[in-house]
């Protein structure tokens, strides 16, 4: 047996822990080579992945990214001075601020997005379209089961 095959006989025998963690590896390596192509950090990158549907408030940014204000308020400094994002006044609080992408930010959403996707699929190339599927809706029934845990 040559040692590809035997790494693959051992992959296949990992538990649900050592599977969801290296997948989480494999994923955030794929964030962090697609990252590096933009000159964007995990972290930056997950802020506008946040920001490409919503237009959130600085707290409401905070507890998305589990960070705290003053980190969100330099994350927010550094993407709005490369011309990423921009803070408007709240309509509904004259005192905070919502943050949304610029069309600059938008075009860099939409393009490093998809070299996201791109590299995602080829990930999940090796399972066909129904295990993809399933997968989705399982990797979905775990997010909503932890933000239920997280709100409670």
């Amino acid at each position: 047996m040559n040692p590809l095959d035997a790494d693959r006989a051992h992959s296949d025998e990992l538990s649900i822990v050592d599977s969801l963690v290296q997948l989480s590896f494999l994923i955030q390596s794929v964030l962090g080579r697609v990252g590096a192509q933009y000159d964007l950090s995990l972290i930056q990158i997950r802020l506008l992945g946040i920001l490409r549907d919503r237009e959130p408030g600085m707290m409401q940014l905070a507890d998305y990214l589990k960070l705290d204000k003053s980190s969100i308020t330099g994350l927010v400094d550094r993407a709005e001075r490369r011309g990423f994002v921009v803070r408007q006044v709240a309509p509904d609080d004259r005192r905070g601020f919502r943050v949304k992408l610029t069309p600059a930010g938008r075009e860099l959403v939409q393009t490093a997005g998809a070299a996201i996707e791109r590299e995602i699929a080829a990930v999940a190339a090796a399972i066909d379209e129904a295990e993809r599927a399933q997968l989705a809706a399982l990797a979905a029934r775990i997010l909503n089961a932890a933000a239920g845990r997280t709100k409670a």
